[in-house]
């Protein structure tokens, strides 16, 4: 097969950076915090032995470049044989291969197989020559935290914490998350209760505010640093990793704390912090800072870890510094531990959805991940297209779609759909009408997300009539509109004070061809309802949100009713609120006091007597009113 540079020939690939090589060396040793008390969880110890933490060092620089293991052959070794004793034995012949970047870069390979990264993480913990880290365990809570593997989860907490290590806060947040999520309430419940007596009782709380604030609340100089000197503390991998999390908010200040505490007596700065630091300072106003530190781990042999990297990346996409994206992801292929072919997917995909979509850019990583040996495969031809489509380059883009075709990879629904994409957003929408066209005549059948991404295209380009008929032509060749494609035509119609065509559209996607919009539809949808005074269609909706089980949104339907509806329009609201709520009274207790609050004593009255007789004789609703006619006399009195 031709390699993809000299089949594109005629295209420009940007050269890439010099290569920048890193050897891993090793982390030195971890002085442990206070340790914490024990505190007891809802489920036994599994079988298995609690694994130890060992205090001894990683091997040393030269071990390591005597051992001729590679980072990915080791992950390869994990992957392809089940765990056993035997096996335990052929990977401890790994062992100066084994640092602490290397067990991340497993671990992190393991994320789909959350036994096996247990295993793997429990025999490396009781190897008398690994150092663990709070960001390694960490990380394992993170594969943990799973209906599978729930008890080697809070066997590994219990163990974190007694060992001195912190759950930090964005772990337990995403952790938490999960269990909600996948509705483990009663592990929900006990991490709740867990962190927060883990902050209570952390010896060293008020030690690390006091650090943090010191920092924090003045400019760094010399009154910072003889503040700091004067605590005489003395400082843990752990502890300057939590002091670096919690002043991500000032970068440049976590960057000066991080160069002084490694000047201090009896602390030296390894992997672990090097990785925590970086994560800090990858954000526009320290990406000098953040170059400086790779440059320095490179110097004194570290590595970014692979965990780090993913962090670091998603930082640069979010903040749409894609030209240092693509740097870090050149670093990385040229070190130790390479990017996925995901990974690599997924820079692409990102750069040609940013802002300014830059085809060198992504003809950079596609080259640097061609010289590393990989073949492209079609998602990241697709992604190379996505680029050059959206940046409307269509020919280069006809070249990667023959190119791709010549590799063995047919053009699809991905293919046309994003031709299609980039066409709309160039206003050209009669020719993305056509490749519909030009598909169905090569025998591949638009399905829903080519429909989906015309519709949307034709709406971004305000061709919303277009857009309404090709909604129709989809829905009668059998596809069905989803609920991005509800939400961009709703919109539309708003954008265009449309309301009551909105209004029809929703319904009739819902009730005649069983739609499920979003929730944010349907709220938008109500609050310019309302704005023209149609309470009827407003209150239609909210019943069509109950039964697509979303949550009421009935604040501004009452605002509406209080201030400007009648006593009929809150009767329809409160009559279609009885359907879906056995809690009924306190609707029409919140309708009573939003009546009262606008000076409408009377229409409250009113109400009330039409209301069924459980309401009237409900002790909360006669206090109320009593309530009500006190306070007024009151102040009538006082006039």
């Amino acid at each position: 097969m031709k390699r993809f540079k000299a089949a594109l020939s005629n295209l420009r690939f940007i050269n890439s950076s010099s290569p920048i090589r890193v050897t891993p060396t090793r982390s030195p040793q971890l002085t442990h915090n206070h340790q914490v008390s024990h505190f007891s969880l809802h489920i036994s110890p599994p079988h298995f032995a609690p694994f130890q933490f060992h205090d001894f060092r990683f091997p040393t620089t030269q071990q390591k470049r005597n051992f001729s293991s590679k980072p990915n052959s080791i992950v390869d070794l994990v992957l392809t044989n089940a765990w056993s004793q035997g096996f335990e034995h052929e990977l401890e012949k790994c062992y100066p291969s084994l640092t602490h970047e290397t067990v991340v870069y497993i671990l992190k390979h393991l994320d789909n197989d959350p036994q096996k990264a247990s295993s793997f993480f429990n025999w490396v913990c009781k190897k008398e020559w690994f150092l663990a880290s709070s960001s390694l365990c960490n990380l394992v809570l993170r594969i943990l935290a799973n209906n599978i593997t729930i008890d080697q989860f809070w066997v590994t907490l219990t163990m974190m914490k007694k060992k001195g290590f912190y759950l930090d806060r964005m772990t337990y947040t995403m952790i938490l998350e999960g269990f909600r999520r996948e509705k483990m309430n009663r592990d929900f419940a006990c991490l709740k209760t867990f962190f927060k007596r883990m902050l209570k009782e952390n010896a060293r709380q008020s030690v690390f505010n006091k650090v943090v604030g010191v920092i924090s609340g003045s400019e760094w100089g010399d009154e910072v640093m003889n503040e700091l000197a004067e605590l005489k503390i003395k400082y843990s991998d752990s502890f300057v990793i939590r002091a670096l999390k919690e002043l991500r908010v000032c970068p440049l200040k976590a960057y000066k704390f991080f160069q002084w505490v490694g000047e201090q007596s009896g602390y030296q700065q390894n992997s672990v912090t090097y990785n925590a630091v970086a994560r800090v300072l990858a954000r526009p106003g320290s990406v000098d800072e953040f170059w400086s530190v790779v440059e320095e781990m490179k110097s004194v042999n570290h590595e970014l870890d692979i965990d780090t990297f993913m962090n670091i990346e998603m930082q640069f996409v979010k903040n749409q510094m894609m030209e240092d994206a693509v740097k870090l992801y050149e670093v990385m292929m040229n070190g130790s531990y390479e990017p996925s072919d995901h990974d690599c997917c997924v820079l692409l995909n990102a750069i040609a959805t940013s802002d300014s979509p830059n085809s060198e850019l992504v003809f950079r990583v596609t080259e640097k991940y061609e010289s590393k040996g990989h073949t492209l495969t079609k998602e990241i031809y697709d992604g190379i297209h996505r680029c050059l489509t959206s940046a409307g380059k269509f020919d280069e883009a006809e070249n990667i779609v023959k190119t791709m075709r010549n590799a063995g990879y047919d053009q699809d629904n991905t293919t046309y759909s994003q031709v299609v994409f980039g066409l709309c957003k160039m206003k050209r929408v009669e020719e993305a009408c056509n490749v519909l066209e030009e598909m169905e005549s090569s025998g591949c059948i638009p399905d829903n997300k080519t429909w989906s991404v015309l519709i949307q295209g034709l709406c971004a380009a305000n061709e919303v009539e277009k857009a309404s008929l090709c909604l129709i032509t989809m829905v009668e060749k059998g596809c069905n509109a989803d609920a991005d494609v509800i939400g961009v035509m709703v919109d539309s119609y708003l954008s265009q004070e449309r309301i009551d065509t909105a209004y029809k559209f929703l319904v009739e996607m819902v009730r005649n061809h069983g739609a499920s919009p979003r929730q944010r539809t349907y709220e938008k949808l109500i609050e310019n309802l309302l704005g023209i005074g149609k309470i009827e269609d407003a209150i239609d909706l909210l019943c069509w949100m109950h039964k697509h089980k979303y949550s009421p949104f009935i604040k501004p339907i009452v605002q509406y009713v209080s201030k400007s509806g009648t006593v009929e329009d809150a009767e329809k609201f409160l009559k279609a609120w009885r359907k879906k709520s056995h809690m009924s009274h306190s609707a029409y207790l919140h309708v009573f006091e939003s009546f009262v609050g606008e000076g409408r004593l009377s229409e409250a009255k009113d109400l009330l007597c039409k209301c069924p007789s459980r309401i009237q004789k409900r002790k909360q609703v006669s206090e109320f009113f009593a309530s009500a006619e006190n306070q007024i006399t009151a102040t009538a009195s006082a006039n």
